[in-house]
């Protein structure tokens, strides 16, 4: 097993996202640096801080100078940081030190790195974005056709009462549609520019640092925070937050789905499953697991992102590092489970018969609560309960439906109580609301 299984030739088709990966690749980190070190020029330019024409001309070369990743690896070993590094093949590269030597004028390297990673996650959260509306729309289809299709409820994975399988998908969606209604509030959140330079205090730009930073700020499209943020760590917790959240939420889907799809059970099927080396009768739901184990790891993931909130001082490596190890593994696990929720959203289907066995199962014991409250007509509540805890009890033992025993000791017309289409409450309109949500929003 490789030490990342979401880049490994072998595991990467199961764990990995390949278009979110290249986000994170070392050739994307150094293009989105040398962005961020050309804006910065552009910036400082615009206000005098540095030459215009040395700005323009760091510019230019920003958008075309090449730097090998791997030629930063050694001063970065030993730096812990590539913004040394860069800087230096940046200002050899330009071949024009009059203007290279305002290369990164009063900035740190905390300013560059979390800048040009804020670049990518703007792109990471458009894409999440997407999928997670695709996910919905799946799910608001699956709500809405099976609105009223009937199935047993399960508490403490044991059947309690009617539901809908509508019910039951619009549920799973209900989440990540709450999640993707913050994206409002956290991407302006997370997407703020880090211009604070050596200790957070902008000294080195002669006073001129907080109109930098808001000229940074609209070069590069992104919010100004108006202050530093190098030790404030809390824009990536709650990044991180909401993610393990997204995962948790698509979990619970695919832990839901894997138990339907268990052998006995069966009401529904997933499409094409997964194959077994030695039994040729499985098809095992892989995609379904696939969204539990993410859920899960991302939550040891996100326990390790919010220890950098305990950032000390005005600058912590050991917590900034921290962050490095961990959020770009949660935003490709979060990619690739919602690339997966979409696709069970629409390749789900539910299997009748099946679901109407689960209800039933030739006794009716699913009717038990409708029918304590249906006797508190005749005796109280508590008397309605025990009553019919007793005959549920002498219909397994003796294999008479419940309605037979209702009947017997209870003459009168029993089938509202025991017809389904009168026992789904709330669900067909819950799931149906789902689905207009979804559409709405």
């Amino acid at each position: 097993m490789p030490a990342s299984p979401l880049d490994s030739a072998i595991y990467r088709d199961l764990f990995g996202d390949a278009e979110l990966s290249r986000l994170f690749s070392d050739t994307a980190e150094v293009r989105a640096l040398l962005l961020v070190e050309g804006a910065l020029a552009q910036a400082q330019g615009a206000v005098g801080l540095i030459p215009e024409v040395s700005a323009r001309a760091i510019h230019r070369a920003s958008l075309e100078i090449q730097i090998d990743p791997a030629s930063l690896a050694a001063e970065t070993g030993g730096n812990a940081v590539v913004v040394p590094a860069l800087v230096t093949a940046f200002r050899t590269g330009m071949q024009a030190p009059e203007h290279a030597q305002y290369i990164h004028w009063g900035a740190t390297s905390q300013d560059i790195i979390d800048t040009a990673l804020v670049l990518r996650l703007r792109q990471v959260l458009t894409i999440l974005e997407d999928r997670l509306s695709a996910t919905l729309g799946g799910l608001a289809a699956l709500a809405e056709m099976n609105a009223d299709l009937p199935m047993a409820a399960r508490t403490y994975g044991q059947i309690a009462t009617p539901t809908s399988f509508g019910a039951v998908a619009a549920a799973w969606g209900a989440p990540l549609l709450r999640l993707r209604n913050e994206l409002t509030t956290l991407r302006p959140q997370v997407l703020q520019i880090s211009l604070s330079g050596a200790a957070g205090t902008l000294s080195a730009m002669d006073g001129k640092g907080p109109e930098v930073r808001a000229a940074l700020a609209e070069r590069l499209d992104l919010g100004d925070p108006g202050e530093s943020w190098h030790a404030a760590r809390d824009r990536t917790a709650a990044l991180a937050a909401w993610l393990t959240r997204l995962a948790g939420s698509l979990g619970k889907m695919g832990e839901d789905l894997t138990l339907m799809t268990q052998s006995g059970i069966g009401e529904v099927t997933l499409g094409e499953g997964g194959g077994s080396s030695t039994m040729p009768q499985k098809s095992n739901p892989v995609l379904s697991s696939l969204l539990v184990a993410i859920a899960r790891q991302m939550v040891g993931l996100d326990s390790v992102m919010q220890t950098a909130l305990v950032h000390r001082q005005s600058r912590d490596g050991a917590a900034w590092f921290t962050e490095w190890m961990t959020l770009p593994q949660m935003c490709c696990l979060a990619g690739r489970a919602l690339a997966v929720g979409e696709q069970l959203s629409r390749s789900t289907a539910p299997e009748p018969d099946r679901m109407a066995a689960q209800i039933d199962g030739g006794l009716g014991l699913i009717y038990a609560e409708a029918l304590s409250f249906a006797l508190t007509d005749r005796m109280s509540r508590p008397d309605a309960q025990a009553t019919v805890k007793v005959l549920s009890r002498e219909a397994l033992e003796s294999g008479t439906p419940l309605r037979a025993l209702a009947e017997r000791d209870f003459p009168g017309d029993w089938a509202r109580v025991f017809e389904i289409a009168h026992q789904l409450g709330t669900a067909p309109s819950e799931a149906r609301a789902f689905a207009r949500s979804v559409r709405k929003t």
